[in-house]
């Protein structure tokens, strides 16, 4: 049985604190936009840290049988897209998160309590 996205997004958000992620905001997308239900974002230190929270949770995931359909910014570090459908994780170095501001451009999301309720 497939994972819902709500058990996707306490994954996430739980690889995500195994690496230390720091600032992880859950906005609910459903209603405001068709690219996904979930928006997950968090920040990271520095760009091995980055890769380490981005390795972490396609990790977790794939152990669930979900396999991330895209994966951007990798190599670079600064800003690592991972689209998982109706989840769709950023995950940010600092200085990165602060000049982008997603969570201003999507400021009609509702920001979700974690754990999400499943």
């Amino acid at each position: 049985m497939p994972l819902s996205p709500q058990a996707m997004v306490n994954i996430v958000v739980q690889a995500a604190e195994d690496k230390k992620a720091e600032d992880i905001t859950v906005l609910d997308i459903q209603g405001i936009s068709i690219i996904a239900d979930y928006f997950i974002i968090c920040s990271a230190r520095s760009r091995t840290q980055v890769q380490s929270v981005v390795e972490n949770v396609q990790e977790k995931l794939e152990k669930e049988d979900v396999a991330a359909l895209r994966r951007e910014g990798f190599q670079e570090g600064s800003w690592v897209v991972l689209d998982y459908g109706d989840v769709i994780v950023h995950v940010f170095q600092e200085t990165v998160r602060q000049f982008y501001k997603l969570e201003r451009l999507w400021g009609d999301a509702q920001v979700v309590r974690i754990p999400v309720n499943i």
